[in-house]
């Protein structure tokens, strides 16, 4: 049997997908400047990241989880144990849940703030990371091989992360700037 988890795994996942994330954002910089390309190439890096660190297994030897194992419903056990469950640089799984949305959050905002209609893209996005995150929950749920747990906590800190995430990204929006984008050269004057 072919095992595949652990934190390399996740962090080779997260490597190979901002290799992509820089020859998009190199592709598309003649078109949208360079303050575009990089949100919107490190919003799609940081939607990988999620998936990387939430749909694989934490460790590369789980196995099979038997049917009769898995959890059939979500934990309503908000700040549960699983809290500690799970370490990665001296940081609990909740700080390392609120931490992994923020980054998709303030490329979100940079991302969409570039036309005015970012004024309700942003908001709806905001609301797509919330699902996004419910999704996860119930992917973990349903896939018993994933050796995860759904938890209504996840969700809550994963949408407090998107919150702060998107404050940090309206903050630097005019340090940012993304709507100034590439410069169209000016005509020249006919002699």
């Amino acid at each position: 049997m072919v095992t595949i988890g652990g934190v390399g795994v996740m962090a080779l996942g997260a490597l190979a997908a901002a290799v992509v994330a820089l020859l998009v954002a190199l592709a598309v910089r003649p078109l949208l400047g360079t303050a575009s390309a990089v949100s919107f190439a490190g919003l799609s890096w940081s939607l990988v990241v999620i998936a990387l660190v939430t749909l694989v297994p934490t460790r590369p030897d789980v196995g099979i989880v038997p049917a009769e194992g898995r959890s059939e419903a979500c934990s309503w056990d908000y700040g549960g144990p699983s809290g500690a469950a799970f370490e990665v640089f001296g940081l609990d799984q909740r700080t390392l849940n609120v931490l992994l949305f923020v980054p998709a959050a303030v490329f979100l905002v940079l991302a969409v703030c570039r036309w005015w209609a970012g004024l309700v893209l942003a908001p709806l996005g905001l609301a797509g990371l919330a699902a996004y995150s419910l999704v996860i929950e119930m992917v973990q749920l349903q896939l018993a091989r994933l050796d995860r747990a759904c938890d209504v906590t996840d969700i809550v800190d994963n949408v407090l992360g998107a919150g702060i995430g998107f404050v940090v990204g309206v903050v630097l929006l005019p340090v940012v700037r993304p709507w100034r984008g590439r410069r169209r050269p000016e005509p020249r004057p006919a002699h």
